[in-house]
């Protein structure tokens, strides 16, 4: 069956019953069609496995100098601060996140766009790629929010119908990731079984969910079941280190209650043959700064 059959139907229903049950994932984690790129085998035996991996020293330490600058530049424009695509915290009013960040920063487009990143994006999704979404996440000490856990794909999926699971994401960290300043929780093997989940999708559910997701997240059973088959991993480590993951994996993120800030540079990168249809379980798509409809190639 090819992908355009696949996405004429929807594999992978969410939001549509009060229990729904686990489905086994239909899709592979390593898509075949690009055989070179600076992903080792062992590396992608691994992402094919955990559903994810990790690179350290992705960024060497002048270049996690000059994005941490860019951060702070950005995070300081009252402009920037005034922008719809820019998510603020609910209790404190710090910024949480600065969405389609690759559009407004130069620099950040030309780390999307270089062959560390790129090409080992292609390696994974089999395909040409482009930017499906990118954010900022800040994490301040003290007063920075965690997320709880849940798949990103059951979102993209429900909310911009995005059809199969040929989407990967990239963490790459700015400060240092300690085991106790919120770093990102995640479950190995748990992105083999897509987790739906109840409930329906509110009208304008970005501007509530991008603070604090109360809907497209798993039930307590799911997840007690998942930790249990699969174990908890923490992505740990210093600035500069990267991890990429699967848009199925479940993970999760805790509160910082330190004084170390934990910030990082997000960037999902989708199969050019994985367009975007109508949303699967929402009215409407979601914004393009959050959900792109360009699917032009990146190219370097």
């Amino acid at each position: 069956m090819t992908v355009a059959e696949l996405s004429t139907q929807d594999r992978y229903p969410t939001r549509v019953g009060a229990e729904p049950s686990p489905i086994d994932r239909d899709d592979p984690t390593v898509w075949p069609g690009v055989d070179a790129g600076p992903a080792s085998a062992a590396e992608l035996r691994s992402h094919e496995v955990k559903g994810f991996h990790v690179v350290e020293g992705l960024l060497s330490p002048a270049e996690v100098q000059t994005y941490w600058q860019e951060l702070e530049r950005l995070t300081s424009d009252p402009a920037v601060r005034a922008d719809e695509r820019t998510i603020v915290e609910r209790s404190s009013d710090e910024v949480r996140s600065i969405f389609e960040v690759h559009r407004t920063s130069e620099l950040i487009a030309e780390l999307a766009r270089d062959p560390r990143v790129l090409d080992r994006a292609r390696q994974i999704l089999g395909s040409d790629v482009y930017v499906h979404q990118s954010r900022i996440n800040y994490m301040p000490g003290y007063r920075g929010t965690g997320f709880y856990w849940h798949s990103d794909f059951e979102t993209w999926h429900a909310e911009d119908g995005m059809p199969a699971m040929r989407a990967v994401s990239i963490s790459i960290a700015l400060t240092d990731n300690y085991p106790f300043n919120g770093g990102l929780m995640i479950m190995p093997g748990s992105h083999r079984t897509f987790v739906p989940c109840a409930g329906e999708t509110p009208a304008d559910n970005y501007k509530s969910s991008l603070k604090e997701q109360r809907v497209g997240v798993p039930s307590e059973d799911d997840i007690t079941r998942l930790a249990y088959e699969h174990g908890i991993e923490q992505f740990t480590g210093p600035a500069g280190s990267a991890l990429w993951f699967d848009s199925n994996c479940m993970h999760a993120s805790g509160n910082n209650i330190t004084p170390f800030p934990r910030s990082n540079i997000f960037i999902v990168f989708n199969s050019v043959e994985n367009a975007l249809e109508h949303p699967f379980a929402a009215q409407i798509p979601r914004p393009r700064f959050i959900a792109a409809q360009d699917r032009t190639p990146l190219s370097r």
